[in-house]
């Protein structure tokens, strides 16, 4: 009997002890050993779960013996523990399987092995490296597909994004959603950026009129809950040196070339003792600074607890330019809050409010007269001071014309301001109404106030076009403002296990307004920026010297989409949006954009086995027509927005008078985008490609300002010609990307990722009468230099063709005459081509001699981590697109190029360079001769991290800290003569016309990253 109880109790203790629970404390690191915050830990076949905190810890209470944790993290590999004791260690991997992470769509997610549009994403890791000061510059070699183009180097100037080529001589620039709301991309804090998702094809119709030229849907950084407050620390400096100068002839080379043009022109020579010039100034090193600084601190706060996640964040961006100094300078400060909050079980708020503030200088640039231009055209005999310290005059002659001045005095004399200040944000409100649908509401907004000033000095040239014969102050005050509401509904359920349907409704209300100022104000005190206000100034003008714009437009929108898929397998996807704007007239308001998407994950067919080589290939392709109303207000009507003169009794009376010409029959423009596509994975995940081709047709294009026939008065100040409906644009293409990712060891890892894309640009069809539109501007005085015309590339550079120089009188007699051109050809002149034959050299000859619209571009990305050490290189090429060279003043007396001494000097020396003479010649007219291949390749970024190791940084409660060097815009490889080869004006119809760029800056930077 007693050993019947013995057992008992012996049983009993056994079984207690076996099934007693414990805490259990954990650690999570990332694959180099660094804690992971935000991780989901959770026991197995129960609700009990937890996050890691900041460190990398977590707490599970009442765990037993052999239960089984599941850990999960976006980017990495779930992972299966099972519990021994009360302590356990856990290395996450890097999930090489990523079709199961979320990509944001459009009012909705997506996983990526789901989607079935042309989608590209840029994520904070790669922000991370290319610190760039802004956005849009992460974008341009990162993604097929996008180009990104600078407008200047100068700090704050505007970046152009195109998404597959350019579509239509009016707006192109694609449309950024922020969190759901309409925003600007370019004054985004980066390192509040999350993602960046880029949608190229028919998936953006669900924007209808807005997503013609692409959609940019940007999700900013919020805060995860159940984690401690984490502090991230992230600042940087750098110094700015110009990344180019060009070859210009000193000033003995100077000398000897103008004896010679005055030579062969029969007049006396200007220098007629060389001796003792030397090498003169070089007015590049003038203008351009050294080691000019670029500041950048920005500090986040994050964390959340069992309802709540928020993200505070400040920063603050100080940049010089390498041209000026303080007077082309950019001061940025932004301020950010983002909040998610569950209110019940069925509410959840999401909020995130950013204001940024900036200051921005400018100099004259990228045109005739701009700093750069002068720089490049004063002659080196000239030094920047006379005698008596004052700035040296440039002479007012007919061989430098009137243009052409100090650009030092230029920049001294250069006063402006500019101060911008935005609240932009949004509110939303989700609803779980019942199980798998959820009803979600918005309110974004933007509100901004801008303030210029610019200040005319009263001061004289020399008789330049530049003097100021009475000084005046401008001062503007711009106000614009917009929100949208967007109610939607998304519905997702599950039928018989295998068929999945996505449901969505929504309607959204957007309302834009806003006005602008402008005043100016005549002799200021002193003559001195410091008494710059029109308060103090006292000067009467006979002119009109005030103007003010009002305006106010609305869109109406409804839209629906459906997904459906079968087993994950067969994906389809269906999309209706209706458009209203008020920017159209009565009987064109509505427009109804449809598009289809469907894809096929042929990887999971029974047919296609278990592969080794190929683990995933999905075939999609989508069809849609999107919309374009991106054109300036009341088109359609005719307003008083124009000046006029009149005569009263005698005397002059300002007025109003019509502005832009209407046209009634403004309607929508619109893209239809056909696309096809293949996703695959390789080599167990490690090598995936993504291959598109892309047909883009544009058709009604909306065209501000096009010359009419038939119409006058269109001249007088504030008038212009109309808006219309005027052509027909063809895109198309083909996208490859390729990325390969590889984890050799614990301690090394590389990533390497290519894309490509190859772009055909097509005019279709030009309606205004004449059959072409003209743009751009090339010397002074001559025909605009770029067309759209049907059967050509958008904006193809139109002008002569040449076939050489002329080496002797026999030549010259030989060919057909080029008097009318303005001058009879001689030996050592080019020699242009009869494109029609019909023996004489006119206008009739012009023809296709250069194309601005690149080939091809690629970029090409290398990460290695070896231990602690990471290092990055992100590299841009584009191919086949020509540039206009217009930064040369075609003046006897100006500074050239190098290349001149090449020039030919008598029969056989040259047949590429012309003669340099004063007398009359048909060189200067545009030609081929100007136009050049602008490819290039750039080294976009370099960048060399150590991270100390955790077991050192944690002793000083610092969970990581990271240094980093690098170098931005290391070096650009091209045959192309000017400053950047990669720069436009923006401008469709004259875009790649060089007149001077302000290049962009090289820079080396030191930074430091630091977590608590």
């Amino acid at each position: 009997m007693k050993s019947k109880l013995l057992l008992t109790v012996l049983l009993l203790f056994t079984s207690f002890a076996f099934s007693q629970s414990f805490d259990v404390n954990g650690t999570v690191l990332d694959g180099a050993g660094l804690s992971l915050p935000g991780v989901n830990v959770k026991v197995k076949n129960s609700s009990k779960s937890t996050t890691t905190d900041f460190d990398g810890s977590f707490k599970l209470s009442g765990v037993s013996t052999g239960t089984t944790i599941v850990l999960s993290y976006i980017g990495y590999r779930t992972q299966e523990v099972v519990v021994s004791g009360p302590k356990i260690t856990v290395k996450m991997s890097d999930d090489t399987k990523s079709l199961e992470e979320v990509v944001v769509i459009g009012y909705g997610s997506q996983k990526k092995r789901e989607v079935t549009g042309a989608v590209s994403v840029v994520d904070s890791k790669t922000l991370d490296i290319l610190k760039p000061a802004r956005i849009e510059q992460a974008l341009q070699g990162t993604m097929s597909g996008v180009n990104v183009t600078t407008q200047s180097g100068a700090p704050g100037a505007p970046l152009d994004i195109r998404i597959r080529g350019i579509a239509t001589n009016g707006e192109n620039r694609p449309t950024t959603i922020i969190d759901g709301y309409v925003g600007d991309l370019g004054l985004l804090n980066p390192n509040d950026i999350e993602t960046i998702t880029v949608l190229k094809d028919a998936q953006a119709a669900i924007y209808g009129t807005i997503g013609a030229n692409g959609i940019i849907l940007v999700t900013t950084k919020m805060g995860k809950k159940n984690t401690k407050t984490k502090v991230s620390l992230n600042s940087y400096t750098g110094f700015q040196y110009t990344s180019r100068k060009l070859p210009m002839l000193n000033a003995t080379e100077y000398a000897l070339l103008l004896n010679e043009s005055y030579a062969n022109g029969g007049k006396a020579l200007p220098y007629p003792n060389v001796s003792g010039l030397g090498n003169g100034t070089d007015w590049q090193d003038e203008v351009f600074k050294d080691g000019v600084p670029i500041i950048s601190n920005d500090l986040t706060i994050s964390g959340g607890g069992e309802k709540i996640a928020y993200s505070i964040s400040g920063s603050h961006l100080d940049q010089e330019g390498i041209v000026g100094g303080d007077k082309s300078g950019f001061l940025r400060n932004t301020a950010r809050l983002g909040l998610t909050a569950d209110l019940s079980d069925k509410f959840k708020l999401k909020t995130n409010v950013i204001y940024t503030y900036f200051t921005r200088n400018t100099l004259n640039e990228n045109g005739l007269g701009s700093v750069l231009f002068n720089a490049l055209n004063v002659p080196a005999t000239l030094t920047p001071y006379d005698a008596n310290g004052d700035f040296t005059l440039v002479p007012n002659t007919t061989g430098l014309g009137n243009e052409i001045i100090n650009p030092l005095a230029q920049i001294a004399n250069t006063y402006n301001d500019y101060n911008y200040k935005k609240l932009n944000g949004n509110f939303g409100l989700d609803y779980k109404i019942f199980k798998g649908f959820v009803l979600s509401s918005s309110i974004g907004f933007n509100t901004s106030n801008s303030e210029s000033k610019t200040f005319g000095k009263q001061i004289s040239y020399g008789g330049k076009v530049f003097d100021v014969q009475r000084s005046s102050v401008t001062q503007g005050a711009v106000n614009d403002n917009n929100y949208s509401f967007d109610l939607f509904g998304t519905y997702n359920t599950k039928i018989a296990d295998n068929h999945n349907i996505v449901g969505t409704l929504g309607t959204t209300i957007f309302k834009e307004w806003g006005n602008g100022l402008f005043a100016t104000g005549f002799d200021v005190p002193n003559n001195s920026w410091d008494f710059a206000d029109i308060s103090l100034t006292k000067g009467i003008s006979e002119t009109l010297t005030n103007s003010s714009y009002v305006y106010d437009q609305r869109r109406l929108s409804y839209f629906g989409r459906v997904q459906y898929d079968y087993k994950g397998k067969y994906l389809l996807s269906a999309m209706l949006r209706r458009d209203s704007s008020t920017k159209f007239g009565p009987g064109n308001k509505v427009g109804y954009f449809p598009s289809f998407t469907g894809g096929w994950v042929i990887s999971d067919e029974g047919f296609f086995g278990e592969s080794k080589a190929i683990s995933f290939l999905k075939l999609r392709a989508s069809y849609g027509t999107l919309g374009n109303d991106q054109i300036p207000n009341y088109g359609y009507l005719g307003l008083l927005t124009g000046e006029a003169t009149y005569v009263f009794d005698g005397a002059l009376v300002n007025g109003i008078a019509t502005g832009q010409v209407p046209n009634p029959d403004l309607k929508w423009e619109e893209a239809r985008k056909f696309d096809v596509g293949l996703d695959m994975k390789f080599l167990n995940d490690k090598l995936f490609v993504v291959a598109d081709y892309f047909i883009d047709t544009r058709n009604d294009l909306l065209i501000p300002n096009i010359p009419v026939s038939g119409i006058t008065g269109t001249g007088a100040p504030g008038a212009s010609a109309p808006t219309l409906n005027a052509g027909s644009v063809r895109n198309s293409g083909f996208e490859f990307s390729i990325d390969y990712k590889e984890k050799f060891s614990d301690s090394f890892s590389m990533s390497v990722g290519y894309n490509v894309t190859f772009l055909k640009n097509e005019v279709l069809e030009v309606n205004n009468g004449t059959g072409f539109i003209e743009g751009g501007n090339f010397g002074v005085g001559q025909p605009a230099p770029s067309r759209m015309e049907v059967g050509k590339p958008l904006g193809y550079f139109y002008g002569y063709k040449t076939d050489g120089i002329f080496q002797n009188q026999a030549e010259v007699d030989a060919h057909p005459s080029q008097l009318a051109l303005g001058a009879n050809a001689a030996p050592g002149d080019l020699r242009y081509v009869d494109s029609n034959g019909d023996g004489v050299i006119d206008t009739k000859d012009k023809a296709n001699i250069g194309d601005p619209i690149p080939d091809a571009t690629m970029g090409f990305n290398v990460q290695l981590n070896y231990k602690n050490l990471d290092f990055a290189l992100y590299t841009f090429a584009s191919v086949g697109n020509d540039m206009v060279r217009n930064y040369e003043r075609t003046l006897s007396d100006a500074n050239r190029l190098d290349y001149v001494l090449d020039r030919w000097t008598g029969q056989g020396t040259s047949n590429s360079t012309p003669r340099v003479t004063t007398g009359a010649t048909a060189n200067t007219v545009f030609s081929d001769y100007y136009v050049e291949d602008a490819s290039y390749f750039r080294i976009q970024n370099i960048q060399l991290g150590y991270t100390l190791s955790p077991n050192i940084s944690q002793k000083a409660g610092i969970t990581k800290l990271r240094i980093y060097t690098g170098v931005n815009n290391l070096y650009t490889f091209t045959k192309y003569k000017g400053f950047d080869p990669g720069a436009s004006n923006g401008a469709p119809i004259g875009g790649g016309i060089d007149y001077g760029f302000y290049p962009i800056p090289r820079t080396y930077l030191l930074g430091l990253n630091i977590n608590f």
